[in-house]
């Protein structure tokens, strides 16, 4: 078996250079001391208006409190639909502006909050914070480094803050955009260049770290960025993938949302001046940084180092038995067999062995493993992807690997496909299912692993009408694990790419009135036990799965036994089979009726929370269940239950 990674590189040529460098200035980090633990001052979730000193105190979280070096912030969300009304949120509370917005049910728990808060134009929100700035003894308020706020937007946001704060508050650019738009709006403004000026050294985060370095002139998607790197950054990126540690050549905000990214990582993220240029000569070698308030010491690791604290993971091999060929039903399927034929498959056959109450499982039959592998053997498939990880370009060039796997998915659509079992799959499909619109739902091996969920990673073909589509369905399942998606999160994961299989659930489909997802547990209170988050929608429950839209949001509250109605559906349509052609398509016959347009009734919530904690209790140790299910009439059904991973 062949261990690949990105990662992969020499280790040796980490002692042949020697470095070390030690400075001192003024820095403003963000990362609490060993040992710190935030403790709200005030049992308030925000205020609204800060009328003293004594309030800002209340409500700010400080790192390395009562040092020179202490960085007081308050983070501030403006609601713009409110007539600009402004929450200075409660900062030791809340990590982040969305688990401020997600408490106060202000924005739908799994919806994409990135646009609506920093980029759209038309948002309902301006976030951002307000921090005490000892070095220019001034207070500022800044917008995350990558938002798209119009200039009338900032001036707003300056307008209201400097209205409710008791003393001036200057605004702090941080990109060149927001200092291009602000340039003639006449604000009184502080530049993080006044801040640091002068400073060669400023640890953000402090800590120490043992990595690759990677200098980066510009990132962009060639840039392959491996988790056991240091990061040296001639500028600040928007975003960044997990790595060990950050270098930035030019200045940037204590609280800019990589420093936010690092302090949960737990790695040094600092500030030295030309970085890049210091350190080019080192570019790929193994280094040990040690960032502390003070000074850093950055120098080549020692070979015990290397051995303890460079080495990555080891890589998982998911586990797959290619022994078993049989198509199976679902009601002969226990959770045991997911190692033959998928988590998926496995655990609605558990669901129906158990006879979980008030739930109905659509009947169906799983492909193996086994013949996934057998396809790939016989058509060469295993030594074109054995190539493409062997290929310098593909491993290392993010570009080039996106357009290599779209390559190899469409090279496996057109593979022959073994006509005996081409010949099994049409007969069960006839004879078990009654030739019924099917769906075909991918399950891999990589799936549901310690920590790693897989969900939404690979592709489920709908309503499926005749023979030669369920067969050109299964390849589309099957070349879904070449997802370009997919494979980086293996990557991420430590998952080997040489062990992963991909099985086919053939389902018949259910034409749900109505459909969504919900997790046993309430994702802003943990210790609210048997309590069921509910999203859902009018019609089939993909517009859930597929993020779009916002569905109407329940939360099924066990300790007062009651339904809270936390958003209404946004959908203006939903999805229903399409007879003609077999396909789902767009229908203004939507569920929704009333002048609150609920999707479901309070019965009907109450239900399908119900049914969530029996399913849950089918399943070893109790763990929480993520689950699939839509509802025709009075009958609710399930489509997939696997456990539940918080992603926060």
């Amino acid at each position: 078996m062949k261990i690949r990674s990105v990662q992969t590189l020499s280790i040796l040529i980490a002692l042949a250079a020697t470095i070390s460098a030690q400075m001192a200035r003024k820095p403003s980090p963000t990362r609490e001391p060993k040992g710190f633990v935030a403790v709200s001052k005030i049992d308030k979730n925000s205020l609204p208006k800060i009328a003293t000193q004594a309030d800002f105190d209340s409500l700010a979280r400080v790192y390395h409190q009562g040092t020179p070096y202490a960085l007081p912030h308050v983070m501030f969300a403006i609601d713009r639909r409110a007539g600009n009304k402004i929450y200075f949120i409660n900062s030791n509370r809340y990590r982040f502006h969305k688990d401020f917005l997600l408490a106060m049910y202000m924005i739908p728990r799994g919806t994409d909050v990135f646009g609506p808060v920093y980029q759209d134009k038309d948002r309902r929100f301006i976030v951002g914070t307000i921090a005490w700035q000892k070095t220019v003894d001034k207070f500022t308020w800044e917008l995350w480094e990558g938002d798209l706020a119009t200039p009338e937007m900032i001036r707003q946001a300056n307008d209201v803050i400097n209205k409710t704060f008791f003393s001036k508050v200057f605004f702090k650019p941080n990109s060149i955009r927001q200092e291009d738009e602000t340039a003639n709006l006449g604000l009184d403004r502080v530049t993080q260049d006044e801040i640091n000026r002068n400073q060669a050294y400023l640890p953000l985060n402090t800590g120490t770290a043992v990595g690759r370095i990677h200098i980066i002139d510009k990132l962009d998607d060639t840039v392959e960025i491996g988790d056991n790197e240091i990061l040296i950054l001639k500028e600040l990126p928007l975003t960044l993938p997990q790595v060990r540690g950050v270098i930035v050549a030019q200045p940037s905000s204590p609280l800019s949302h990589i420093n936010i990214l690092a302090k949960g990582w737990n790695i040094p993220n600092v500030y030295i001046k030309d970085a890049d240029k210091l350190f080019k000569e080192f570019d790929t070698r193994v280094f040990k940084l040690n960032a502390q308030l003070d000074n850093y010491t950055f120098e080549p690791a020692s070979l015990d180092e290397i051995k303890t604290k460079f080495a990555s993971p080891d890589q998982q091999v998911p586990p797959a038995k290619l022994d078993t060929t049989a198509l199976m039903p679902l009601r002969q399927m226990r959770g045991k067999d997911s190692i033959a034929y998928g988590s998926k498959a496995a655990n609605l056959g558990e669901l129906i062995y158990k006879r979980v109450p008030g739930v109905i499982i659509p009947d169906g039959f799983g492909v193996p493993y086994a013949a996934y592998a057998k396809f790939m053997k016989d058509n060469g498939f295993d030594k074109i992807i054995d190539g493409l990880m062997d290929d310098n370009a593909f491993v290392h060039n993010p570009r080039v690997r996106r357009q290599k796997l779209d390559e190899f998915r469409k090279t496996l659509q057109n593979g022959k496909f073994d006509p005996q079992l081409r010949q099994e799959i049409i007969a069960r499909w006839k004879t078990q299912l009654g030739g019924k619109h099917v769906f075909v739902r991918s399950s891999s091996n990589s799936e549901d692993l310690p920590n790693f969920s897989g969900a939404g990673l690979y592709t489920t073909v709908p309503n499926v009408p005749d023979e030669n589509g369920i067969i050109e369905a299964v390849k589309t399942v099957w070349a879904s694990l070449w997802n370009f998606q997919g494979y980086e999160a293996r990557v991420r994961n430590y998952v080997s790419q040489d062990d992963v299989y991909m099985s086919a659930l053939i389902q018949v489909g259910i034409d749900m009135e109505r459909g969504g997802v919900m997790i046993t547990k309430d994702p802003f209170d943990p210790a609210n036990k048997n309590a069921v988050y509910i999203s859902a929608v009018c019609g089939h429950n993909t517009k859930v799965t597929a993020n779009d839209g916002i569905p109407e949001q329940v939360l099924f509250n066990p300790k007062s036994n009651s339904v809270v109605v936390m958003t209404l559906s946004q959908q203006k349509g939903a999805l229903r089979f399409d007879a003609a052609n077999g396909d789902l398509k767009e229908t203004t016959d939507v569920c929704a009726a009333g002048p609150k347009k609920r999707v479901l009734t309070d019965l009907q919530a109450r239900q399908l929370a119900r049914a969530a904690i029996a399913i849950r209790s089918a399943f070893p140790a109790h763990k929480e269940q993520d689950i699939e299910w839509g509802i025709i009439g009075p009958r609710i059904y399930i489509v997939q239950s696997r456990p539940y991973i918080d992603k926060k």
